[in-house]
């Protein structure tokens, strides 16, 4: 998406001496994707950014999945991962939880008061929901500010970390791609503007707002990066802090993005799940699910049909509100549902008729379909409901 930003201080002209007061050079960095073919930005370093002064093995959390199998739609409750006991001692990186993956999309769950090391993915770039509480990403771009219902985008190789602000824990839905995430292709011109039908525009991203200066010698990196293997980590120590950089431009940096900034698109009937599609990568799609006004044809089901996911899985975070279809089904804030590819869902017995009349829902969710089956993480094999798969059996 080529929206160009700039902060702190840069040359008059890319590739040419950028010099302090004393006449030392900075160092520049081109950070791009899809080697020099796609979005990238130039970074301005004190220090040499490729310098480091050793490498060693970080051992990730269980990266283990298990599969579906025999398949089964899920119902499971994050907010029994970490009781509040663990909240002063878990940071938002080392203390994910995976729940569902595959080899495209990991979905984690995290619930943290503590600051986390310094880290970047060089897997793919990271969107992380924030369900409730409040936080301060810093990051070699400057720094993010976020608060519930904000999507925290970091583009992959971007250090940062996270500073959970405030009395309440910070809860953090963390997607991870394989690839890069980027909103769908048909909201943006051929030059990358939001175009007019667009369910949200740039005024709505967020970029960095300041630089963040540390001196500070011998720091550790924790890199989450792929091998022939898998997914494995490396613990870096460099000689200087990364956040030294004196200025940035470009159209490649870390942003955020409010669901509630999200304009809802209805109609006269049913909308399929696409026009709440936010965000996508490479075979899985993000959606916004907020409160808005529902059909208004005189015969309209305002709650979903239902549908089978023939080529995909539908993972539904509820962060919000309350999710008319599932009302008798155990869900309620923090459950994810997991509706595999061949199993024909939609609502809960007795939404079907509750719906009809109403104009209203007053509903949050996160969406993300994927489109190769996900596997079941050790968190979610922690928390499942295993009542849900027969919550359906019900006369009328």
């Amino acid at each position: 998406m080529a929206f160009y930003r700039q902060l702190g201080v840069i040359p008059a002209k890319r590739h040419t001496q950028h010099r302090d007061d004393d006449g030392n050079l900075y160092y520049e960095e081109l950070m791009g994707e899809e080697g020099f073919s796609s979005d990238s930005s130039l970074l301005y370093h004190r220090y040499i950014p490729s310098a480091i002064v050793e490498a060693t093995k970080w051992e990730l959390g269980d990266q283990s999945t298990t599969p579906n199998h025999p398949l089964e739609p899920r119902h499971l409750q994050l907010h029994k991962l970490f009781p509040e006991a663990t909240w002063s001692e878990t940071d938002v990186v080392t203390g994910r939880r995976l729940i569902l993956g595959n080899p495209d999309v990991r979905i984690s769950y995290v619930v943290s008061a503590k600051e986390s090391p310094l880290y970047r993915n060089v897997v793919g770039d990271e969107m992380v929901y924030v369900e409730s509480g409040t936080a301060e990403i810093q990051t070699v771009f400057g720094t993010l500010m976020a608060e519930p219902g904000d999507y925290v985008l970091l583009p992959m190789a971007t250090t940062h970390r996270w500073v959970p602000t405030g009395d309440e824990p910070l809860r953090a839905y963390v997607i991870e791609a394989s690839s890069h995430i980027v909103p769908p292709k048909r909201y943006l011109s051929k030059y990358g503007q939001f175009l007019e039908h667009a369910p949200f525009c740039e005024r709505d991203l967020h970029g960095p707002s300041q630089l963040v200066q540390v001196e500070e010698e011998n720091v550790e990196v924790l890199v989450k990066h792929r091998t022939s293997n898998g997914i494995v980590g490396t613990r870096y120590v460099v000689p200087n802090h990364p956040f030294d950089v004196v200025g940035w431009d470009g159209c490649l940096y870390p942003y955020t993005f409010s669901i509630h900034d999200f304009e809802p698109i209805t109609g006269r009937v049913h909308q399929p799940p696409p026009v709440h599609q936010a965000f996508e990568g490479n075979n899985f799609v993000i959606c916004n699910f907020v409160p808005r006004k529902v059909d208004y044809h005189p015969l309209a089901v305002p709650v979903p049909y239902y549908h089978s996911n023939v080529d995909s899985d539908e993972v539904m975070f509820y962060c919000g509100g309350d999710y008319e279809a599932r009302k008798g089904s155990g869900i309620g804030q923090g459950s994810i549902s997991v509706h595999p590819g061949g199993h024909a869902h939609g609502p809960q017995p007795g939404a079907y008729e509750r719906s009809i009349g109403v104009d209203f829902f007053d509903e949050l969710a996160v969406m993300v379909d994927t489109f190769r089956p996900l596997e079941l993480g050790e968190g979610a094999l922690a928390c499942e409901d295993p009542s849900y798969a027969s919550s359906w059996n019900r006369n009328r």
